[in-house]
């Protein structure tokens, strides 16, 4: 049985936990310990109460998410809260969360992944956040609705597509999750259409000005992606089985 502190090391050097700036309380990291070993991995996008029962059910000792428990100020342990803690402690299962690090990782990230998933090669860096590049562009001639076509395959689920660029796409960006309300960041370095996850009502107008095309294909729809891509690779190092936890959220 691989240790929990060798699988945390490796993840960490791995993502480069350590390096890759992201919001001040995302905590990327080992966010609860067990007692030292691991013999079964789940994935999940969310870490909740929801996600650690199906945790629990599927005999895991490693929780490895995208979003982890901490966002903020500590809350107090009380209620759903000490349940939460109650039942990582009491079944000795570990968290470990990758935000951005996983977002951006060249191989096993979100934005690689989906962007392997669409058929785009020769991708380049895209979208600052934190001071480096998250997202991914690629450039190739497709049109509006083939892309949507594609996202809808690639996801397993349906998208929203905001037609306000052409019909014809020839530069894709491509960053995962909640950023749709930094349509005009996406607009300014170039693209013609914009994948994500989600936005806010007033980006429907906005895609219509800046001229750009906006295609949102859920928040956790394209952020399944990380978690089983590393889930899969440590399973694989570490001579461990793995599972996918699929709790969509429909957002």
């Amino acid at each position: 049985m691989p240790s929990l502190q060798k699988i945390v090391q490796y993840c960490d050097r791995l993502l480069r936990a350590a390096e890759v700036q992201d919001h001040e309380s995302a905590s990327n990291g080992l966010q609860v310990e067990n007692n030292g070993t691991v013999t079964r991995i789940a994935a999940t996008v969310d870490a909740s109460l929801t996600t650690v029962k199906l945790a629990i059910r599927a005999r895991a000792d490693l929780l490895i998410v995208h979003h982890g428990l901490f966002w903020g100020p500590a809350h107090p342990w009380t209620g759903k809260r000490y349940e939460l803690l109650e039942l990582l402690l009491r079944n000795n299962l570990a968290v470990y969360s990758s935000h951005l690090p996983l977002d951006l990782h060249p191989r096993f990230g979100n934005n690689a992944r989906l962007c392997a998933l669409l058929g785009f090669r020769g991708l380049k860096p895209f979208f600052q956040s934190h001071g480096q590049s998250i997202g991914f562009q690629a450039r190739l001639k497709i049109s509006r609705d083939d892309l949507a076509r594609r996202l809808r395959r690639a996801t397993g689920t349906d998208c929203l597509v905001i037609p306000g660029g052409p019909k014809i796409c020839s530069r894709i960006g491509v960053v995962t999750g909640g950023a749709g309300d930094d349509l005009k960041k996406a607009a300014e370095e170039g693209v013609d259409t914009f994948v994500t996850g989600e936005g806010r009502h007033h980006t429907y107008a906005l895609a219509e000005e800046l001229g750009i095309n906006l295609l949102y294909g859920g928040h956790y729809a394209t952020e399944t992606f990380g978690v089983k891509a590393l889930a899969e690779h440590l399973s694989a190092k570490f001579k461990v089985p793995w599972t996918f936890l699929d709790h969509p959220t429909g957002l």
